[in-house]
This record gives C-alpha cells, structure tokens and sequence, in this order.
C-alpha cells in the first residue's frame, strides 16, 4: 500500500460492539476489525489501517 492511497472507513455501531470496515481505494481490499462501541474510534482505525496494510503486502507477495 502507497503511503498516498486513499483509505476509507466505515463505522457500525451493532449493540455493544463497533464494526469498522477498511477499504483501500486502489486495490479495492477490505478488512474488518470489531471492538467496545464505547471505545475510541481512532484505535479502531490504527488497528484496521495496520490490518489492511499487512493485507495488502501479503496479498503482494
């Protein structure tokens, strides 16, 4: 993954839990990380931005 792709995220709120999906816009992988609603959401995107970074090398190699 380029340091410049363009990452978008989406956050759903499902009871107590919080789904956030990561989608790189040039490859078109996503992953999904699941953690507390009332956690933050900035660990929810560092998490799900690492995840879809090791997808996307894994994928690469």
């Amino acid at each position: 993954m380029a340091d410049d792709s363009t990452v978008y995220f989406e956050l759903m709120v499902i009871g107590a839990s919080a789904k956030l999906v990561a989608i790189d816009a040039n490859t078109g992988i996503e992953v999904t990380v699941i953690g507390p609603a009332k956690g933050s959401q900035d660990a929810l995107k560092k998490l799900a931005l690492a995840k879809l970074k090791a997808r996307i090398a894994r994928e690469r190699s």
